[in-house]
């Protein structure tokens, strides 16, 4: 994998731009929840029509990257897999711990990255494709950061969008069940957000973007939970909160010790007669 050195990520002086007002055609391409195998024909094709992919490195190690790198070699062998180093997001609690400080922070951070990929999108001729896990329409900041660059007005791009599986699909499948009931409704948010949508009275949710397992004061809901979906280490849970959520504990932390990542999703459905 090539890896980019980016001295404009942090803007401390602007991107350089292809001379004459050159265009880029960006493919952004959903690749599945982790399985290889799980890229559609349309996004493989999608992978093999470009110059090379683009994805952030977000240190030495990082095995989703290692992940696309494996995905590239199987379906597109001859697109080159280009490196930019991520720029720093600050997690500190006293930076997140309200909504609005939390989505402040996730600006600055679109804003340094969207920078990194501007420079390197315009210091490479050809089309880039951008690899995205499951789906780009799904929590995913891809699309917001090319916005930025487009917004800008300094680099020209074509933005091309191939859907992909997404891990709400594999979920659904793995515990073979539909993911609302009989003319229901289903709210999809983050464990962030989990307490407030349950407050206001969701009581079929699923959840992604997950820092740690459902809350104790759910234990009388039905979850469905899948820890990464598609991959090697696919691990699938099913029960009453109060009755697995050690076991999803667990699991979590066996899966980041042996594949250094992980990524879970689950569905939260609330028993008839739970009042919480």
């Amino acid at each position: 994998m090539a890896s980019e050195s980016i001295p404009g990520a942090d803007g401390d002086r602007p991107p350089a731009h292809p001379p004459g007002g050159a265009r880029r055609r960006v493919r952004v391409v959903g690749i599945g929840s982790g399985g290889l195998d799980q890229i559609t024909i349309e996004a493989a094709e999608a992978l093999r029509a470009s110059a090379y992919a683009l994805a952030a490195v977000k240190g030495p190690a990082d095995a989703l990257v290692d992940l696309r790198a494996r995905l590239l070699a199987r379906h597109a062998p001859d697109v080159e897999l280009v490196g930019v180093p991520d720029p720093e997001r600050d997690r500190s609690w006293s930076s997140t711990s309200t909504h609005g400080d939390y989505l402040g922070v996730v600006q600055d951070w679109h804003e340094a990255r969207s920078l990194a990929w501007e420079r390197a999108i315009a210091a490479r001729p050809g089309d880039v494709a951008i690899p995205v896990w499951g789906d780009p329409a799904f929590y995913d900041s891809t699309l917001r950061i090319l916005d930025r660059i487009t917004e800008r007005g300094r680099l020209a791009l074509d933005v091309e969008v191939l859907p992909g599986i997404s891990a709400l699909q594999v979920l659904a499948a793995r515990h073979r069940l539909v993911l609302h009931e009989i003319g229901g409704t289903v709210t999809v948010t983050t464990g962030r957000r989990l307490r407030e949508v349950v407050a206001a009275g969701a009581d079929n949710v699923v959840v992604m973007l997950n820092a740690e397992p459902p809350p104790d004061e759910l234990a009388d809901w039905h979850i469905w939970w899948g820890g990464n979906l598609g991959d090697g280490g696919e691990t699938l849970v099913a029960g009453r909160v109060g009755d697995v959520l050690g076991d999803l504990r667990a699991h979590r932390e066996r899966l980041r010790a042996e594949f250094g990542w992980v990524m879970d999703v689950y569905l939260l459905r609330r028993r008839e007669g739970t009042t919480a």
